[in-house]
């Protein structure tokens, strides 16, 4: 049994592979920012957390409350992301400064923050999912 951490876990794919996570046996916690959403993963045994991978504090109660609770994080899987779309006039640099934030800066802030804790038990995985739309332009 793993413990596991999956960051945007209240749609798609986050969701999909929780539940997956979850039926293997593993002791899931759920985080994102639409916890209502996740009500399903909560009722099949998932732990839910409200994460924002923006919010620096947020993420350290989040990676503080898992080894609190369980002492240990055997697996991250970094899925909170989003897309935003438009000609380049017309999106303003505040989005495009968020979108950043949530889907390069927000991974690296989880893993940075898990890191000390696998190098220390000596084992973990780091799971990082990304969008098609990295590597095919729209």
């Amino acid at each position: 049994m793993k413990v596991i951490l999956v960051t945007g876990a209240s749609s798609g794919i986050g969701e999909s592979a929780s539940r997956r996570l979850l039926e293997a046996g593993n002791i899931v916690y759920c985080a994102a920012r639409r916890v209502e959403r996740m009500k399903a993963l909560g009722d099949a045994g998932a732990r839910i957390l409200n994460l924002d991978v923006t919010d620096e504090t947020a993420v350290n109660a989040a990676v503080d409350l898992v080894l609190k609770e369980q002492g240990r994080i055997d697996v991250l899987v970094n899925n909170a992301g989003y897309g935003s779309f438009g000609p380049m006039e017309s999106v303003p640099m505040e989005e495009a400064h968020r979108q950043l934030e949530v889907n390069v800066v927000g991974v690296a802030r989880m893993s940075k923050l898990v890191l000390p804790y696998m190098r220390a038990q000596k084992s973990g995985r780091i799971v990082n999912i990304a969008s098609v739309a990295g590597r095919t332009p729209i």
